[in-house]
């Protein structure tokens, strides 16, 4: 899976701006889905039917990754921004990053600040572009930018930027890939805009009417130096979501992907996260309600350029999901 890994996490598509990477899923999955289609939002959806009198199974992991848009663009072709998604400005200062038309650009830091000891604010930083004026400035307010790094491999760990979410993209294409006829019809979502919004993925899931929803996304971990203590490490097996920021998972999804995981001879861990949420959140409150769980790949470093996540329990999420699925 590593040459898809490569081929998701470098290709451009901040949330609002899917279109580049919703082609290269597309690509990847249109011959091996019963259909596909696309939401008037953009979500890409493919469509895996069923045998018999099965449920119908919804799975999403979203394509969209955080980035940073133009908001004012001064004399000397400098630009300021603000973030799409959650853009800590620790990990801004030195950073690379393209804008869709390739404009490449690094990010500095005012040299006039009040306090230099404080971490400094988003409006303290701007993006040089290499401009010397307005008018030769190659990009406008509104247009937008994702980090800039190079997919990388150290033994059985992978770094890339948008590991949030592209791996669980990964893992939903080789789970589609190796899926066998069952009698549950699946739908396979690759949803825009989670890192706003949730939108892609409620509005996909009201469309589909699942009896069940299953988020395919990263976590955080507790096992860096002096981390936020954290039950969940790289390295040992996928996450099954308890609880998070924005949602409780239902317990029949948690149980069936803890029976799915033991089933299949999948070593996996327990996540309650204590921060952000993933596209489960919306999936739940769709319509009637709909029950909705997560599967989770360990990440460290999550929303910085440099995401970091074990092939193994990518590996392990594929083996689950094919067997809860089931």
């Amino acid at each position: 899976m590593r040459d898809l890994i490569r081929k998701l996490t470098e290709t451009y598509g901040p949330s609002g701006f899917e279109d580049r990477i919703r082609a290269v899923i597309r690509e990847e999955v249109e011959s091996l889905a019963d259909e596909v289609r696309v939401t008037p939002l953009g979500s890409l959806v493919a469509v895996k039917k069923g045998t018999g009198e099965g449920r119908r199974i919804m799975l999403a992991a979203h394509m969209d990754e955080i980035g940073v848009m133009v908001s004012h663009v001064d004399e000397k072709g400098f630009l300021r921004f603000t973030a799409i998604g959650g853009v800590n400005p620790l990990t801004c200062i030195g950073a690379r990053v393209q804008f869709e038309n390739g404009t490449l650009g690094v990010i500095g830091i005012e040299g006039k600040r009040e306090d230099r000891s404080k971490v400094p604010t988003l409006n303290q930083l701007y993006i040089d572009v290499g401009a010397t004026s307005k008018e030769d400035c190659p990009v406008r307010v509104g247009d937008a930018a994702v980090f800039v790094r190079p997919f990388a491999e150290q033994g059985q760990r992978l770094v890339a930027k948008a590991m949030d979410d592209r791996i669980g993209c990964a893992v939903l294409i080789e789970t589609l890939r190796r899926l066998k006829k069952t009698q549950n019809e699946i739908y396979f979502v690759f949803s825009v805009q989670e890192e706003t919004t949730l939108s892609g993925a409620r509005t996909a899931a009201y469309g589909i009417e699942p009896d069940l929803a299953i988020a395919v996304d990263v976590t955080g971990t507790g096992d860096t130096p002096e981390a936020r203590p954290m039950a969940v490490e790289l390295g040992k097996g996928p996450a099954v979501k308890v609880q998070d920021r924005g949602m409780i998972a239902h317990p029949l999804v948690r149980d069936l992907l803890v029976k799915a995981a033991e089933a299949a001879g999948v070593p996996y861990q327990m996540e309650v996260l204590e921060y952000g949420t993933t596209d489960a959140a919306a999936m739940q409150l769709v319509r009637a309600g709909v029950p909705s769980g997560c599967l989770s790949i360990p990440c460290r470093y999550v929303h910085t350029p440099s995401e970091m996540v074990d092939e193994g329990d990518v590996e392990g999420a594929v083996k689950v999901l094919i067997e809860a699925v089931r």
